[in-house]
């Protein structure tokens, strides 16, 4: 803990100034931990939030998290209900003077594996883990901590959606957001869980938590809460279409039509920045392309491919059928054929771990794979490939495509969901319209044609790099969607008045 004074000391300064109070729900943050783009959102976008707003955070108290704060001050006690246990409340302060809570349950929380479960297999008690998560957000607004109360819960994913059911069944009006990362996980368990987590029976209805005769944490989520966001805005209005909407397009087109879902596209972090990533073997600038063909050579190294004067192909990515990545396996003879190069590196599917495996014993030198992800590798994966290949089925928002980008990377996409919003066909990267290999393959060939021009490339290179994807758009977009929900500043102290 910093020295100087406790965390609730650091931020007492807040208290006083009426700003509103956010607090943001999620099961990750990549300070601690993180499995995907979630946690990089949750460790951006409240930082983005705070000129504005007293936000804090709240995180499950994993592992990760504890024993890096043993001493963590202890602001409240939350009682068990139903099957939840008790857990206590801890407060501490990132570096940066960011509050986040603690729920502190070893039982519950201090576990090997990923937050969600171990060696690919889920937790069997994840909806008590996660309903704990989510009672406990609705206890900030109701105010377990006599210090701060939250006035807007900022919800992510169903690990947290079940928080403005709670509020709902306590007849509690704490405005709500809740942000969708990813409709394809809705936290669906048996009906007969609804005792263990206090639902009552009669939210067990299609006006409620029940999707298809189970209990749809997200579902409660999306009927409960004041308004729903998803990352981007062409996948806001997928997910309204039966194609893309996994069976909740119906009650998403309700919100839509309500003017209650809105599509707010995700940013990156400053820190993705080739002038300054100390990750690469060589920072560089626009047009210092020698720079970034160190980084080509570093990666060349790491991977074991030989020397090659083809393009360098990069696949950073979740090997997950989601990802498209039976698609690039099929394209990947003629990429080789035409004189290419193909690093990979991610995890996911056995099926596929082995196919990329594969490639790799049959083309030595032409094809790198690394099972597992090591930051310092895809950073600079990003800095010196000279194409991505991101041919994603459906993608929220995806951010690999707007980090190479920075680095001078074209990303060869499908035209989907956020991927769609941030790639320029032609210009900065190269889209294509159907997710098959005769899709894919199109795109590819435009690129080593591309490849072939240096003048093009350059250019196409130059406009990637000036694409600015920093937070404050999506920053000032939640800041009037929390006005909408939360009421002007003097709605606001008059509320704080009565209180």
């Amino acid at each position: 803990m910093p020295s100087g004074g406790s965390p609730r000391d650091a931020v007492e300064g807040l208290r006083g100034s009426l700003k509103p109070r956010i607090l943001y729900a999620t099961p990750e943050m990549a300070d601690f931990v993180k499995t995907g783009g979630l946690g990089e959102v949750a460790a951006s976008l409240p930082r983005a939030l705070r000129q504005h707003y007293d936000v804090r955070i709240l995180i499950p108290g994993y592992r990760q998290v504890v024993e890096r704060h043993p001493d963590m001050t202890v602001v409240a006690h939350l009682a068990g209900s139903a099957e939840m246990p008790p857990c206590d409340l801890g407060l501490i302060e990132t570096g940066d003077g960011l509050p986040v809570y603690i729920i502190l349950n070893s039982g519950l929380y201090e576990r090997d594996g990923s937050p969600y479960g171990d060696q690919g297999v889920d937790f069997p008690d994840n909806d008590l883990r996660f309903g704990r998560l989510s009672l406990a957000a609705a206890e900030l607004a109701q105010g377990v901590d006599p210090d701060w109360r939250a006035d807007l819960l900022h919800l992510n994913d169903w690990q947290t959606a079940l928080a403005p059911a709670y509020l709902a069944w306590r007849g509690l009006r704490t405005p709500t957001v809740l942000t969708i990362h990813n409709l394809a996980y809705q936290g669906l368990f048996p009906w007969e869980n609804l005792g263990r987590l206090g639902v009552p029976e009669s939210a067990f209805h299609i006006d409620g938590v029940e999707f298809y005769g189970k209990l749809s944490f997200l579902k409660a989520g999306l009927y409960y809460s004041s308004h729903v966001t998803t990352v981007s805005e062409t996948y806001a209005h997928e997910i309204t279409t039966p194609e893309f909407g996994c069976g909740l397009d119906g009650l998403l087109r309700t919100r839509a039509h309500q003017g209650r879902l809105a599509g707010i596209l995700n940013g990156i972090d400053e820190s993705w920045d080739p002038r300054t990533d100390p990750h690469l073997a060589t920072r560089f600038e626009p047009d210092d392309w020698k720079g970034k063909r160190a980084n080509a050579d570093a990666v060349r190294t790491r991977f074991g491919l030989g020397v090659s004067r083809g393009p360098l192909f990069a696949i950073v990515s979740r090997l997950v059928h989601q990802k498209g990545v039976d698609l690039t396996l099929a394209a990947a003879e003629s990429i080789v054929a035409e004189g290419g190069q193909l690093v990979v590196t991610g995890q996911g599917e056995p099926r596929f771990e082995a196919a990329f495996l594969d490639l790799a014993r049959r083309h030595p030198g032409a094809v790198g794979v690394r099972v597992g992800f090591e930051e310092t590798d895809a950073h600079r994966m990003f800095a010196g490939s000279d194409f991505l290949l991101m041919p994603s089925r459906f993608e929220p928002c995806g951010l690999a495509q707007m980090y190479a980008q920075r680095f001078g990377s074209l990303p060869i996409v499908h035209r989907t969901g956020g991927l769609a919003d941030t790639v320029e066909d032609g210009v900065t990267g190269f889209l294509f319209g159907e997710a098959s290999l005769k899709g894919l393959s199109g795109a590819i060939r435009r690129a080593f044609d591309t490849f072939a021009s240096k003048r093009r490339l350059g250019a196409m290179r130059r406009n990637a790099m000036a694409r600015e994807f920093g937070w404050d758009r999506a920053a000032d977009s939640y800041s009037s969607l929390y006005t909408r929900a939360v009421g002007n500043g003097a709605d606001l102290m008059r509320g704080r008045a009565v209180a």
